[in-house]
């Protein structure tokens, strides 16, 4: 690869970091062909784009960029692969499903909106990390309980209060 393919694969990385805020570091070394290419449309379906990457090449990309990668650079040793995502816990569906076939792809590490973990034992808590949307669902329902509970009690107030006020007019009548 010459100096300027480096350089330009450089300013990629840099610009898929920029865009994506939900970004995994993996090891899929010792898979074979069939293994990777199920990897692969397992990561299509979910959305997630799957990059193999030279570890040095990324490790510049992440100092290029603006963002503040932490430790994530140092989990770059050995066979690397980036995930980028939209939703923060897809790629770690992914790798979870995956591995009840196989022992990789194991996670070196992940950057989600601005947090950083580190080590294949984060896992389990990337999983169970909610999307966006579905914190926005989950405020959204919590906000509209209140105010149905405010409707209904006003709406069976009102027909209390109706009868109560139908009944007086009555008795003076």
């Amino acid at each position: 690869m010459t100096r300027e393919e480096k350089s330009q694969v450089i300013k990629d990385l840099t610009a898929q970091l920029a865009d994506n805020s939900n970004i995994y570091i993996a090891d899929i070394s010792g898979l074979n062909a069939g293994a990777t290419s199920d990897l692969r449309r397992a990561c299509f379906k979910a959305d997630v784009k799957l990059a193999v990457v030279k570890n040095t090449l990324l490790e510049k990309a992440m100092e290029a960029s603006e963002r503040d990668f932490g430790a994530l650079p140092s989990t770059l040793k050995g066979n690397t692969s980036v995930m980028y995502s939209e939703t923060g816990n897809a790629p770690a569906k992914v790798i979870k499903a995956f591995r009840k076939k196989s022992e990789k792809p194991l996670l070196k590490g992940a950057f989600i909106e601005e947090a950083i973990y580190l080590g294949d034992d984060q896992l389990d808590m990337l999983v169970d990390i909610k999307s966006r949307e579905e914190l926005i669902g989950e405020i959204v329902g919590l906000l509209q309980s209140p105010a149905k509970n405010v409707v209904s009690a006003l709406k069976s107030s009102g027909g209390k209060l109706s009868g109560i006020l139908k009944t007086l007019s009555q008795k003076e009548g």
